[in-house]
């Protein structure tokens, strides 16, 4: 465990790294990028192999860092963090895999690449709100970059919505915070001091507390409807970014959601879980209809990402341990799948016909042409659907059972938007890889480049992972679950595990 914060480390130097790189080759910048996310993800896997999940997290790191304030340079980890660790390092890698192709400023590419995993290593590890803040900043900045520079079209637009999205939601955070720790006379950032600081707020002013800090979380998660900057910004972005922005950055949000804004402020999240539940669920039915009827496969799959991070939002909505330990479980499950979606589209169908239209692919017969393609994405839009077998399945059927035993009424309402998933998704596979055999509007090159080793490896990777988890939850569940019993997230969890 205590070799944990190298991840965050190690990826700063590789960003570094890979600029100086960069300077001498492309081949250069790639080999110090691919380095660097698998040493860090190494480091994760090494520390799980001695992790034993508890109830309370494991520090590894605390110092004082800012004294007149109380903020400390405090790292730990438990269950929850772990899962997202390894969700980090299995999409950074991956990610890097699928930049192999990436020609123009490869250098720069990955130092920004790079900086963005390091803020999210940073936040997954933070055990002070002040800190976590700073990382889940620095994990924002670099987006901007990796989209203006290396997108595709309106990518100076997408690039600034995102990021005015984004610094509009950490606004609210930082005014929450500053907010508690001054009027709740708190000594530090810590999640217990501000927690002990917030028990002492009226209820009204719990509510307004929680509203600047869950709502300014819950725009990064995708939270309907604040979720309008996700598919313009994934369909704009560059593969990885892309794989980066549904995978790992997304998450951020929930994340926050659940480390500070539920268990500092309950009596406010008591005031807002009907709002918050019917949100999530309405994201879910809303973003299914409006991926139905896009011609982008990458807008697709970005408004797909929006419905399956509405069932997150619907977890912690619940907030009780079997929908909670869903939730967390559907970060990892839809990190992954979703990587594995942007990757196929953004990297082996884009980059070889130019083209994202559905009724331009339709009828290139893509299934023979790129047969590895077809199979990959048939295999995660099978997983993206919530079937047995992949990590999607117990992770949504966690979160439905958690929330009937809350309102029957929003697991209802969210099984259609499953129903809806499974429609959008049956679509773009039939379009893109069997539509027939005469193009409909020119026929790409003729024949395809095939798909690269590197593609190859890290849709095997994204593949493996997901069936693993589909077919093992326990895994991670065996983690996740007792991190849900510890005292603060205790104060508003209601049980129901079994």
């Amino acid at each position: 465990m205590s070799t944990l914060p190298w991840t965050v480390y190690l990826s700063l130097i590789g960003a570094a790294g890979s600029l100086l790189a960069g300077r001498r080759s492309p081949g250069a910048a790639r080999a110090v990028a691919l380095a660097a996310a698998l040493a860090s993800w190494a480091l994760v896997i090494a520390a799980a192999l001695h992790f034993h999940a508890s109830a309370s997290a494991e520090t590894i790191v605390d110092a004082a860092w800012i004294p007149s304030l109380g903020i400390r340079y405090h790292l730990a980890a438990d269950g929850i963090s772990m899962t997202l660790l390894m969700l980090t390092g299995i999409a950074a890698t991956a990610g890097v895999l699928f930049s192999w192709n990436i020609a123009e400023r490869t250098g720069e590419f990955f130092a920004f690449y790079l900086a963005l995993i390091a803020g999210v290593y940073g936040v997954f590890l933070s055990a002070d709100a002040f800190l976590l803040f700073v990382f889940y900043e620095l994990a924002i900045v670099p987006k901007y970059f990796l989209i203006a520079i290396w997108g595709s079209a309106n990518r100076e637009y997408a690039a600034m919505k995102l990021v005015l999205y984004s610094f509009a939601g950490s606004a609210l955070v930082l005014a929450g915070l500053l907010w508690a720790y001054a009027a709740g006379g708190a000594h530090g950032f810590g999640f217990g001091e501000l927690a002990a600081a917030a028990e002492n707020f009226s209820p009204a002013r719990q509510a307004g507390l929680f509203a600047l800090v869950f709502f300014g979380f819950a725009i990064l998660a995708g939270l309907f409807p604040f979720h309008t900057w996700a598919p313009t910004g994934h369909a704009a972005a560059p593969t990885a970014a892309s794989m980066l922005l549904a995978g790992v950055v997304m998450k951020l949000g929930a994340y926050g959601c659940l480390r500070i804004a539920l268990p500092l402020f309950p009596a406010g999240f008591a005031f807002w879980q009907p709002a918050i539940a019917w949100l999530a669920v309405g994201g879910i039915v809303w973003a299914g209809l409006i991926a139905l009827v896009q011609e982008d496969a990458k807008f697709v799959i970005g408004y797909s990402s929006v419905s399956h991070m509405g069932f997150v939002m619907l977890g912690l909505a619940a907030a009780n341990t079997r929908a909670v330990g869903g939730a967390v479980l559907q970060m990892f499950s839809h990190g992954v799948i979703a990587g594995l979606l942007f990757a196929v589209v953004g990297r082996m169908v884009y980059d070889r016909t130019h083209t994202r239209n559905l009724g331009q692919l339709r009828g290139m017969a893509l299934g023979r042409k790129l047969p590895f393609a077809a199979v990959v994405f048939v295999l995660a839009g099978l997983a993206s659907m919530g079937l047995p077998g992949f990590s999607g399945f117990p992770a949504e059927l966690s979160i439905l059972i958690g929330a009937w035993r809350v309102s029957p009424a929003w697991p209802a309402v969210a099984a259609v938007g499953i129903v809806i998933a499974a429609a959008f998704t049956l679509r773009v596979v039939v379009a893109i890889f069997f539509g027939g055999d005469e193009p409909a509007s020119g026929p790409p090159p003729d024949p395809l480049p095939p798909i690269s080793l590197p593609e190859r490896a890290g849709a095997l990777l994204l593949i493996g992972a997901t069936i693993l988890i589909g077919l093992k939850p326990d895994l991670l569940l065996n983690w996740i679950l007792p991190s849900l019993q510890s005292p603060l997230l205790q104060g508003v969890l209601k049980g129901g595990s079994s």
